[in-house]
């Protein structure tokens, strides 16, 4: 799957086997399937992105899929988004040690990047429910582009729920993709969503609150 590559996916395993574990950002239970369940799993997602594209990671904590795309796919350009201190301070040190020239890390918050930044395609995997993750990522998505949420069994529950969310964010065509199953006992399912119009950059009133989950100040960031 990743061919040339090989020797760099190695690299990064091995620095999420130790780094990443011994700073809690990867479970000692997931070490023995980290291959099978997180690194060729977030390898497939790379399939569904067109060529030469721009893509952002939203919360990509250990980076995952973020940086596993950035190596299998050394054209497109990455950013790696992530507000927290310890998981952005792993995330450069991973850029550095594997010498990732199509990655950049951002330590922020999505929607503090609204209006400011835009993309071809915005990832995601496991960071909050899909009703969320849209008004997070789809001002992020340029026309034309696709949000791609890697989620689990739920999937397509938690996208017949959001379907007033992506209507109101300018989506169109939702659906519910496997990836890869013919190669991987555990293939991943994708939400795709493709951006149809610039949604709003604010959400007012009890909408905004209700579809970040937000009703009250963030707490400080470390």
């Amino acid at each position: 799957m990743f061919a040339q590559e090989l020797p760099r996916i190695e690299a990064y395993a091995d620095l999420l086997t130790h780094a990443g574990t011994q700073r809690g950002l990867l479970g000692p239970r997931e070490v023995p399937r980290l291959w099978e369940r997180h690194l060729l799993n977030c390898g497939v997602l790379t399939d569904v992105i067109d060529g030469s594209a721009t893509v952002a990671d939203v919360g990509s904590g250990a980076g995952l899929p973020g940086v596993v795309m950035a190596i299998r796919r050394p054209d497109l350009t990455v950013t790696l988004v992530e507000p927290l201190l310890r998981r952005t301070t792993f995330l450069e040190e991973v850029v550095e040690e594997l010498d990732l020239a199509n990655v950049e890390v951002v330590r922020s918050r999505a929607e503090e990047l609204h209006g400011t930044r835009s993309f071809d395609v915005v990832t995601s995997r496991a960071v909050a429910p899909l009703e969320r993750l849209l008004a997070w990522s789809m001002p992020l998505v340029r026309r034309g582009g696709h949000l791609l949420a890697m989620k689990g069994a739920s999937a397509a529950a938690e996208l017949a729920l959001a379907q007033h969310a992506v209507e109101r964010l300018g989506g169109r065509q939702p659906e519910v993709l496997t990836l890869a199953a013919n190669l991987l006992s555990s293939p991943p399912t994708v939400v795709r969503v493709q951006a149809d119009r610039v949604p709003p950059l604010s959400l007012s009133g009890a909408e905004s609150r209700r579809m970040t989950g937000s009703t009250r100040k963030p707490k400080k960031r470390r």
